[in-house]
């Protein structure tokens, strides 16, 4: 990719730098350094806002609602978004179904789908991981059975982020049963005020509600629903898995909003010996992350080149997700250091003391960047691809 901005491109930047210069409130701002996402309702708005603008699908064709940006102006957009300190957007409809639904899904569900994700209006869940099934999803147990213009589906899907606030989940259901595991397998959309679906809260270590079991009890799901061919749907969820990994490739165009704060922390804290930001040892570990995120974002601009070209990336979107979850969980632990206490978040020994009413955002980012090399296909799991891919183990 040339990184030489054209005239055309450097309007663009401008224009996109104005309008971040005004959209993105100082509240968020705070959340948005810590790598956290902010509130589904903020997110909403956002969403919003950036579909007024003809901005709502940055990634999609214009054929669809998108912008059909190049992979030249995506990279402005990301990075001034960035340097904006604004958010990711959320990704689940915008980046994984949606997508899906344009490639592969009815006329009818693009019609009524895809303007609903651009606007905000519908808020996606994913419904793939299991008890007994998560890396290893073809072992997932969830059953839809047809019975005339509907399936019937019961099952337990497990870690469904935002199930809670959402209005649609996508599901892998196993509608038959064939000779290989990851046959007879299909896509569905779910109305999540369809009866039979219950959710079922799991706190993390952040102290915050995101994910969730869900439960679904003899739940009639019409057969209009069903995302492309009846037991198909492996592999299209390879696909939609493949996007994912893209999605923190994205995400990965946004640590420098991390590494910033933990370099104005480290100007800010005194120690005995003078600014901690002086010290070596320190200075030395954040330079490290900072050239290495370095690293991926140029890895990013490889990716979207490939795309652009419309190349097999191989392996690199595992590449990048494995590095990018990595370095989050480095930068925002250098945050909590930079901060010392004041990123603590412990009650004192005394039975009177109580603990502040939320946590620093330093150390809810910290505790939030474990679950980043678990999500999204671990970083076990990764690794497997990338040594089978790239290495021909």
């Amino acid at each position: 990719m040339n990184l030489d901005l054209a005239p055309e491109d450097r309007e663009f930047q401008q224009e996109v730098r104005e309008f971040f210069a005004n959209s993105i409130p100082e509240d968020w701002k705070k959340t948005v350094r810590a790598g956290l996402r902010l509130s589904p309702e903020n997110l909403v708005a956002y969403q919003r806002r950036l579909a007024e603008r003809g901005w709502g699908a940055p990634t999609w064709p214009k054929e669809y609602g998108g912008t059909g940006w190049t992979p030249q102006q995506l990279h402005i957009f990301w990075s001034e978004a960035s340097a904006a300190d604004a958010p990711a957007q959320f990704h689940q409809g915008l980046e994984l179904i949606g997508p899906i639904i344009f490639t592969y899904g009815s006329q009818a569900q693009k019609d009524f789908y895809l303007p609903r994700i651009i606007s905000g209006e519908d808020w996606w869940c994913q419904g793939y991981s299991e008890p007994g099934a998560g890396s290893d999803l073809a072992a997932l147990r969830t059953r839809a059975d047809r019975d005339g213009d509907h399936y019937i589906v019961n099952g337990h899907k497990m870690w469904t982020s935002y199930a809670h606030v959402a209005d649609r989940m996508f599901i892998l259901a196993r509608t038959s049963n064939e000779g290989r595991r990851q046959q007879g397998i299909s896509l569905m959309l779910v109305d999540m005020d369809t009866p039979g679906i219950r959710i079922s809260p799991i706190h993390t270590l952040d102290e915050k509600h995101h994910t969730n079991e869900v439960f679904l009890d003899d739940v009639r799901i019409p057969a209009a629903n069903v995302v492309g061919e009846e037991g198909m749907g492996w592999n299209y969820g390879k696909v939609l898995l493949d996007r994912e990994r893209m999605v923190a490739a994205a995400t990965a165009m946004f640590l420098p909003q991390t590494l910033r704060a933990v370099r104005a922390a480290a100007t800010r804290r005194r120690t005995a010996n003078g600014l901690l930001i002086d010290k070596p040892e320190f200075k030395a570990k954040l330079a490290q992350v900072e050239i290495e995120a370095m690293a991926v974002q140029a890895m990013v601009l490889r990716l979207m080149a490939d795309a652009a070209a419309g190349a097999d990336s191989g392996p690199r979107g595992s590449m990048v997700k494995l590095r990018w979850s990595e370095l989050t969980q480095q930068a925002t632990a250098l945050w909590v250091e930079a901060l010392g206490p004041k990123a603590q978040h412990f009650a004192a020994l005394d039975d009177d003391s109580v603990l502040p009413e939320d946590m620093p955002f330093a150390l809810k980012g910290a505790l939030y960047a474990r679950v980043t090399t678990i999500y999204g296909g671990s970083s076990e799991i990764q690794r497997n691809i990338i040594a089978r891919r790239a290495l021909g183990l």
